[in-house]
């Protein structure tokens, strides 16, 4: 008889501002909030405290990348902006993301859990599903086990939701955060789920919430009694019957344990809206920089990439993106910024310029590649500056 499955969704609390309380614990119990460009670090004072930025200070256009609970209490989430949130708590601390320790510090908690259960999809930098399935030992005394590893590793706390499958344990470890455990089965989907919003079911987004709002649904357990044929008739059938065995606790999906990255892209919001002409010395940097950097991801993970493309938002945040494939794929930066170069021409560019962003994808191993010839691809190092729309000169 095949035992029930047993997946475990393992998110780190406020991860980002977690790690930075480790470098300035002076800062525990205050309101602090992780975000924007050029803010500068916490200075130490005589007196021992710290002197820190002042998020109701901040200028600009920067976004919340994570904040403490105390943060979070004042009414400040990940995605807002900080100008916004600053109304919401001015004298919070405000401080520089660093995204070198947050990646050093979420291999090693990822580290840590494979010690006990090597089984793991990897969802990002500070969550992992895990399959205990056949990991021996009491499930609450499993969670407690990786729990304390995790914290043994890093310092830092994490909660976890153990169900029998990827969507319920996502749902369960947000239930008691943070530092918290939740088991859920079958028979605790009525009392624990059903009350609860359907944006708290992990691939309802806004959008989906709201027509489902027009139909008087609100909470999952609406969802669950609503017949499945009102929801294919709104949704359409693959996703009306997903909604309805979201709804129900159903979920077949296996775990991802070796999955192949689709793309690599960078891009950077710029602190103003920038001019083609009075500022392409400013865009074509950035532009540059963009390449170097995809070009730098590309050979750290062992790929090429055979489609370049580009990402511009305007002003008005129109979004606007570009591709180009190529014969060979490539991994140099100067390849790179002659195809998003390429990208570019092809973009009527009367408005200032918000973001700017470059993608690489159909991306291939890079040791299952020969070399192309040497016409094709240019030699590995920094682009030359090339002629662009904004700027730049060969």
């Amino acid at each position: 008889m095949t035992a029930e499955r047993r997946i475990a969704h393992l998110d780190m609390d406020a991860f980002f501002a977690s790690v930075e309380l480790l470098r300035y614990p002076a800062l525990r119990g205050r309101p602090v909030v992780v975000g924007g460009r050029g803010v500068p670090p916490p200075r130490p004072c005589p007196d021992g405290t710290l002197e820190c930025a002042r998020l109701g200070d901040y200028r600009g256009r920067g976004v919340v990348t994570t904040a403490t609970y105390e943060a979070r209490a004042l009414g400040v989430f990940s995605g807002m902006g900080l100008m916004k949130s600053a109304r919401q708590a001015p004298e919070a601390c405000l401080l520089p993301a660093d995204f070198e320790a947050y990646r050093h510090y979420s291999r090693r908690f990822k580290a840590a859990v494979a010690e006990i259960a090597p089984c793991i999809e990897d969802r990002g930098i500070d969550e992992i599903y895990i399959d205990l399935t056949d990991v021996a030992g009491e499930t609450r005394a499993l969670a407690r086990e990786i729990k304390a590893a995790v914290r043994a590793a890093t310092g830092l706390s994490c909660s976890i939701g153990i169900a029998p499958n990827k969507l319920l344990a996502k749902i369960a470890s947000d239930l008691d955060k943070p530092d918290g455990i939740t088991v859920l089965d079958a028979a605790a989907l009525r009392e624990r789920l059903w009350p609860l919003p359907v944006r708290r079911i992990n691939g309802i987004g806004p959008k989906a919430g709201e027509r489902l709002a027009t139909l008087g649904i609100h909470t999952i357990g609406e969802l669950a009694a609503a017949p499945a044929a009102l929801l294919v008739a709104h949704f359409g059938e693959r996703s009306g019957a997903w909604l309805h065995r979201a709804a129900h606790g159903i979920d077949e999906r296996p775990l991802e344990t070796a999955s192949e990255p689709r793309s690599v892209s960078r891009e950077t919001t710029f602190a103003r809206d920038l001019h083609v002409q009075r500022d392409r010395a400013q865009l074509s940097e950035a532009f540059t920089g963009l390449c170097q950097r995809v070009a730098d991801d590309l050979r750290r993970k062992g790929y090429r990439s055979r489609t370049i493309g580009i990402k511009l938002r305007f002003e008005d945040f129109r979004t606007v993106t570009r591709d180009l494939t190529l014969t060979a794929p490539v991994d140099d930066a100067a390849a790179i910024r002659r195809a998003a170069g390429e990208c570019l021409r092809r973009v009527i560019l009367e408005q200032r310029i918000r973001l700017l962003g470059v993608r690489a994808g159909s991306l291939c191993p890079a040791h299952a590649v020969q070399t192309a010839p040497a016409a094709d691809n240019a030699s590995p190092g920094t682009p030359r500056q090339q002629s662009l729309p904004f700027g730049g000169s060969d």
